[in-house]
C-alpha cells in the first residue's frame, strides 16, 4: 500500500470518485491559472489497475488536503541466490485483452497523448495525429481496428475525418469513436449520422472506452434512429 497526502485544496465527497476521470478537475482547480488538464490522477489509476491494484482518493472537504490511497496486490515468488532460495515479493501485471490498432487523433497533444498512454499500456499499438487532415492520412497509412477522433481538430473536422473515412472502400470496418466535449443530443445524433459507430463525452470513461474497442459493437439501430429524429427535430426547429 502507498499513500500520498497534501494540504491543498481538498475534495468534496462527490469528486472522490469523478476526480479520477480523464479531463476531470474540480472547480477550484479550474479557477487557477496554472491548473492542468486533468489527466494525472487517471494516468494513475490506469497504471494502478494494469497491475491489478486500486485507487481511491479521501478528503474532509474544501480546503483540508486529500490523501490518495494505492492497493497493489503482490505474488510470494522465489528467487535463487548465492546464499540459497529467498522469497520476494513481485508485482501482478495480467492483461487478457485483445491487442488493437488504434489512430488517436486530437490536437490538444498532451490529452491525445496521455490516452495513448494509457491505450499502450493495455497492449495496443497506437499511432496518433493532431489535425483533421493528419488524422485522415494516418488512418489510410495504418488501417486501424479503431479510430478515436476528437471532433473541433484544425484543418478537417472529426466529421469530415469520419465521413471520408467511410466513403473509402478500402477503409471498411473500421470501428470509428467521437470524442468531444459536445455531448448534447444532437450532437450525439450528428456523430452516428456523419459516421461514427459511437460517441463519448470528454472526460471519456477510459473503462466503457475499453470495454467498448474490444467488443467494437455498434449502437443499437432503435437508439440510432431516435438520436437522428432528435437532430431533424432540431434542424427543424
Amino acid at each position: 500500500m502507498l499513500e500520498v497526502s497534501d494540504n491543498g485544496i481538498g475534495l468534496e465527497s462527490t469528486e472522490l470518485v469523478a476526480v479520477f476521470n480523464m479531463f476531470s478537475q474540480v472547480t477550484a482547480a479550474q479557477e487557477r491559472s496554472e491548473g492542468g488538464l486533468g489527466i494525472g490522477l487517471a494516468l494513475t489509476r490506469g497504471l494502478v489497475q494494469l497491475h491489478g491494484g486500486s485507487i481511491e482518493a479521501r478528503s474532509d472537504g474544501p480546503g483540508k488536503g486529500a490523501t490518495f490511497t494505492a492497493r497493489l496486490p503482490i505474488v510470494s515468488t522465489k528467487v535463487h541466490t548465492g546464499e540459497g532460495e529467498v522469497q520476494r515479493a513481485a508485482v501482478v501485471h495480467a492483461s487478457g485483452s485483445l491487442r488493437l490498432r488504434l489512430v488517436i487523433a486530437d490536437d490538444n497533444r498532451d490529452a491525445a497523448e496521455s490516452l495513448a498512454m494509457l491505450m499502450r499500456l493495455e497492449g495496443h499499438e497506437v499511432h496518433l495525429a493532431h489535425d483533421g487532415a493528419s488524422a485522415l492520412t494516418t488512418v489510410g497509412n495504418v488501417r486501424p481496428d479503431a479510430a478515436l477522433l476528437d471532433i473541433g481538430m484544425p484543418g478537417l473536422s472529426g466529421y469530415e475525418v469520419a465521413r471520408a473515412v467511410r466513403a473509402d472502400s478500402r477503409l471498411h470496418g473500421i470501428y470509428l469513436v467521437a470524442i468531444t466535449g459536445w455531448g448534447q443530443a444532437a450532437d450525439k445524433a450528428r456523430a452516428l449520422s456523419e459516421g461514427f459507430d459511437v460517441h463519448m463525452t470528454k472526460p471519456v470513461d477510459v473503462h466503457r472506452l475499453l470495454d467498448l474497442l474490444q467488443n467494437r459493437e455498434p449502437p443499437p439501430a432503435l437508439l440510432t434512429d431516435q438520436l437522428r429524429s432528435v437532430e431533424q427535430q432540431q434542424a427543424d426547429q
